[in-house]
């Protein structure tokens, strides 16, 4: 909603202006600036993208609307997970995760958190980091850094997303220089008729130049920005959670997994002392 909040500051605030200096909107709807625009970044978009990427994209720009799935209660979630694993572990020992991670759906300690039971790659990390630790034979630093190159495969995936979409926040004013160059085209075609015609068809044409700035850095380049926050997020949320599985590895106390992963968790998403005492119960 924050987006579409400040999206729509963007569209309102040019409007305005717009009036204010004597403008009539109905100046600026021209559809066949809109299709040019559109087409062509559409077209760019799908040249220079892999189908993954596309589908990436389409999915952080859909997060960016919904919001991060990231938030302090997901966060505060994933402590009392770990919380709970580490105290199972100390309990009945390494194997009695394999249940767990082997079918996290039908897990009944999964259920109890399903901010992190419901987010599919937030739970596929987790189980995976899991399940390199179940036969108790793997060194923490060597799982630190097989967890640290799978956070790193999951930016790279990330990053090529938020870069599509850079790249055509980029293109936008070039291709609203073509859709204003096609509308003078149309103009020199009318260059004999009446001055209200001509002059109705250059202010179509600057439009096309017009939509392009527009778009690119009053929409695209800041979404652009929004998904790479929220990759970022995701990252921090991630590393947060391989900490806590490094800690259960080499026998931390579930309090002390609890404060270890805390400590790479963001500062706006991080559980204060009094709601830890609640974690513990």
């Amino acid at each position: 909603m924050v987006v579409i909040a400040g999206a729509g500051l963007v569209l309102v605030a040019v409007m305005v202006g717009f009036t204010m200096a004597g403008g009539k909107l109905g100046a600026l709807l021209h559809l066949s600036e809109f299709i040019t625009i559109g087409g062509a970044a559409l077209g760019s978009l799908i040249v220079m993208s892999p189908k993954k990427v596309i589908r990436d994209l389409i999915r952080g720009a859909v997060q960016t609307v919904k919001g991060s799935p990231y938030g302090k209660a997901t966060c505060v979630e994933l402590l009392g997970l770990l919380y709970a694993l580490a105290r199972l572990v100390r309990q009945e020992g390494l194997l009695a995760l394999d249940s767990h991670v082997t079918d996290p759906g039908e897990s009944a300690l999964f259920r109890q958190y399903p901010r992190v039971a419901n987010n599919p790659h937030a739970r596929a990390f987790l189980c995976d980091a899991l399940a390199l630790i179940i036969d108790g034979t793997v060194q923490a630093d060597q799982l630190t850094e097989w967890l640290e190159e799978e956070i790193h495969v999951i930016e790279r995936e990330h990053h090529a997303a938020v870069g599509a979409m850079t790249k055509t926040a980029d293109a936008l004013p070039g291709f609203g220089i073509v859709a204003a160059v096609l509308g003078i085209v149309v103009t020199m075609q009318s260059i004999g008729g009446p001055v209200d015609e001509i002059g109705y068809k250059v202010g179509a044409a600057l439009v096309g130049t017009f939509l392009g700035i527009l778009m690119a850095y009053g929409f695209f380049a800041p979404l652009a920005g929004r998904m790479e926050a929220l990759g970022e997020q995701e990252a921090i949320f991630l590393r947060a959670a391989a900490t806590g599985v490094v800690a259960i590895n080499e026998g931390a106390s579930p309090k002390d997994v609890v404060t270890r992963a805390r400590r790479s968790i963001a500062t706006d998403c991080r559980p204060d002392q009094a709601e830890l005492k609640q974690l513990y119960g």
